[in-house]
């Protein structure tokens, strides 16, 4: 499960007030509309709200990685995604660590919010999550959701294959990155705001948050390679040497490290991967010479409307003037 592009993004039709028999033949639809391996679209049917949940999920780490890129040559378009999935660039990477990180956050939110049959709130023992649902809040099952997304992504032994050992190390960056979000929130109940009683829950950070974080893991990210462990008689990965190691081995990436295995294009022209960066928009003292690519940018003048001098009027409503401003736009070159 990874951002391919090819997804419905659209909404799905509603289900609506009919019958289960009705609601369940939706359901089944919903599934055969994702872009599911044949074990996922079997495990997408026995779990009534999965298929709304999955496409929330994609749709959210579509905007999040659009979001994070939208100031860099590669700004994580839909255009040659299918492309780069296919190689082992630092892009690639991200994506698979945005998916499961997306799919991790919508499954446990969908689980709380009560749009799954097979999962309610957080069930953690230490927690007074029953008392958290009769003070009408509930908290976000990400047990439930990694313990599914591990099935429904069906991780398995891969033997020396490299690429297969760094897609699975990425995709439980991303899984990770939303563990180490979880916070537990705490509510007080008594006379006068007294904290005399006081329930607590799980809640997970922003998405945003979580995007921030894999957006800093990318611009570090670590190439590595394969080697053999003699202690252990089986291949692992292998990244360059840390300051801190006296030893002359390559040191193991860390486990919150996003991996690589080839260097990336430059995606300043258009290619397979990009359609490249010309006519994009930037900032003069920002990024333009960076995402121009050394070829120039263009400057352009425009008049642009927006609302001023707005003032409450009695009662209920806004009265605002139209004005008008210049504003100047860089593109880079074609």
């Amino acid at each position: 499960f990874s951002l391919t592009g090819k997804e419905a993004l659209t909404h799905f039709p509603s289900l609506g007030p009919s019958t289960n028999a009705a609601q369940g033949k939706v359901h089944v639809k919903q599934c055969d509309l994702l872009k599911l391996s044949r074990k996922q679209k079997r495990l997408c049917r026995r779990e009534p709200g999965l298929a709304e949940t999955l496409r929330d999920a994609i749709r959210l780490g579509i905007m999040e990685c659009q979001y994070q890129f939208r100031s860099e040559r590669w700004n994580c378009s839909l255009e040659g995604r299918t492309s780069l999935l296919k190689r082992g660039f630092k892009e690639t990477a991200f994506l698979y660590a945005v998916s499961s990180a997306a799919l991790t956050h919508s499954l446990a939110r969908a689980c709380s919010a009560g749009r799954m049959e097979r999962c309610t709130c957080d069930d953690s023992p230490d927690l007074e999550n029953r008392k958290a649902w009769q003070w009408g809040v509930c908290g976000d099952n990400l047990k439930y959701s990694t313990k599914f997304l591990k099935k429904f992504l069906g991780q398995k032994r891969i033997g020396k294959d490299l690429r297969a050992k760094v897609d699975i190390h990425n995709t439980n960056v991303g899984i990770k990155a939303v563990k180490n979000g979880l916070k537990t929130t705490c509510k007080c109940h008594g006379v006068s705001g007294s904290c005399a009683v006081r329930t607590c829950w799980k809640q997970l950070s922003p998405f945003h948050e979580i995007g921030r974080l894999l957006k800093l893991r990318y611009d570090d990210a670590v190439k590595v390679f394969s080697t053999t462990n003699d202690a252990v008689g089986h291949s692992e990965l292998a990244g360059p040497q840390r300051h801190s190691h006296s030893s002359k081995h390559p040191a193991s990436p860390r486990s919150t490290d996003l991996v690589y295995v080839e260097d990336s294009p430059s995606f300043c022209r258009p290619s397979k991967y990009s359609l490249g960066t010309a006519g994009r928009t930037c900032s003069r003292e920002g990024n333009c010479d960076s995402m121009c690519c050394g070829q120039g940018y263009n400057t352009q003048s425009r008049l642009v409307t927006f609302s001023c001098h707005c003032q409450v009027q009695w009662c209920c409503y806004v009265e605002c003037q139209q004005c008008m401003q210049e504003e100047v736009v860089y593109s880079c070159k074609q």
